[in-house]
């Protein structure tokens, strides 16, 4: 499937900003899976000055600097990217969640199975995914099952959450949205030691004909990269729509958390107060 990508965030301060540092990870990334036919970012007022390289996940980060005053900034992606994912594997086919933590630490999986910022290995968390992880079940299936229940128990409810909502707080209140569910998920399977890492990217802003209509498909979205096993890899699993990532998703780059992957974040001085929007689209070519 071929996506055209179009990601337009613009920022509006209540006064002068007269210089400035963004963090953008906003270059969709190149997999096996995922072939990256053009991808340009633009930036209004144009910067000084960009450096782009890729940070220790792999992702492609780039710097935006400015050194002119400026009361509006606005940062525009626009790709074209064909994604053709490998079909995942039967479930019954993978091993039991209990062989995967065994192999973890002697993995490259390791260093996404310890807590980090946003996504700590609650207990809380650990305690709600363990219906889905009785002893013996194939991992995959543990995996769709909590992904499932994620998507069927908490409400999706944009503004519920803020960037800094901790996970215990989307446990208790049930509602979040797909950053929120990510790291729920994220935290759930860290407590039993199964490595899991936060994706950045989009969601089929139309679903296919007949489909139901995607949650988070006017943002960034995210979803959640769950280690099988040596044998079967990662897979992607999107808690908020209740889908295994195939063909209707986007990959920006992966972190520990939404803090590792942050689409635009930055250093100002100035600016006092500010608005921002965002809007996303995804359309098949």
């Amino acid at each position: 499937m071929r996506y055209r990508v179009r990601h337009a965030t613009s920022y509006r301060y209540a006064e002068t900003v007269d210089l400035a540092c963004h963090l953008l990870h906003l270059s969709p990334r190149a997999l096996p899976e995922q072939r990256v036919l053009a991808a340009h970012i633009t930036a209004a007022p144009e910067p000084s000055r960009v450096v782009t390289r890729e940070d220790y996940f792999g992702n492609t980060v780039g710097w935006l600097f400015l050194d002119r005053p400026h009361a509006q900034f606005a940062v525009t992606l626009a790709a074209e990217v064909e994604v053709a994912p490998a079909p995942a594997p039967p479930a019954a086919a993978t091993p039991p969640w209990e062989t995967v933590v065994a192999t973890a630490m002697r993995s490259e999986a390791a260093e996404f199975a310890f807590a980090s910022p946003m996504a700590p290995a609650e207990a809380a968390a650990g305690s709600y995914a363990a219906a889905s992880f009785p002893p013996g079940r194939p991992v995959l299936a543990g995996l769709l099952d909590l992904t499932r229940r994620i998507h069927q128990d908490f409400a999706y409810r944009p503004g519920a959450t803020s960037v800094a909502t901790p996970v215990a707080r989307v446990l208790s209140e049930r509602a979040g949205v797909c950053q929120d569910f990510a790291h729920l998920m994220i935290a759930a399977l860290r407590a039993f030691g199964l490595p899991a890492r936060y994706v950045s990217g989009y969601v089929r802003t139309r679903p296919p004909p007949g489909g139901a209509a995607r949650r988070g498909a006017d943002a960034s979205h995210a979803w959640v990269g769950c280690w099988l096993g040596a044998e079967h890899g990662w897979i992607g699993l999107d808690p908020t729509n209740d889908l295994v990532v195939q063909d209707e998703h986007v990959v920006l780059g992966w972190g520990r958390d939404f803090g590792d992957v942050s689409p635009l974040r930055g250093i100002i001085l100035g600016g006092g107060t500010h608005g921002v929007s965002v809007a996303v689209e995804l359309e098949p070519v």
